[in-house]
């Protein structure tokens, strides 16, 4: 863990390439963020089930960073605010090839119609890319 931050530990790998709880539930996700405690990888709020956000509530790791390809920052749920933090251990996004939305195998035709819109990422971050 930092010493500026507790809720980031910088060594901790992401728990694969895709969110654990929509692999496991054999749902889809837009986009995925990375627990910045524990590594977990999450889907975002605009996806249909919001993983990375309930994993914040539910076990108190408050701090995501993106896990979408050219994406760094982080986002502090606790406060709804974007955060500093350090590099994680890699890597350090999904696979470009993987796309989004994915599993693409898994995505409806109509998935647009079963997103979150959840505005509140400040504007230069904005594009379905919610917390």
């Amino acid at each position: 863990m930092t010493d500026e931050t507790p809720a980031i530990d910088p060594d901790v790998p992401p728990t694969g390439d895709g969110c654990v709880e929509c692999l496991a539930d054999d749902t889809w996700w837009l986009h995925l963020r990375r627990c910045a405690q524990c590594g977990h990888v999450g889907c975002c709020d605009s996806s249909p089930e919001q993983h990375a956000s309930r994993h914040a509530r539910e076990q108190g790791h408050p701090i995501a960073q993106s896990f979408e390809p050219g994406e760094d920052w982080f986002w502090d749920y606790a406060s709804s605010q974007e955060v500093p933090g350090p590099v994680l251990a890699p890597p350090t996004s999904r696979p470009l090839e993987q796309g989004s939305p994915a599993p693409r195998d898994r995505v409806p035709s109509d998935w647009k119609t079963h997103l979150h819109d959840v505005q509140v990422l400040p504007p230069h971050r904005r594009r379905h890319a919610h917390p």
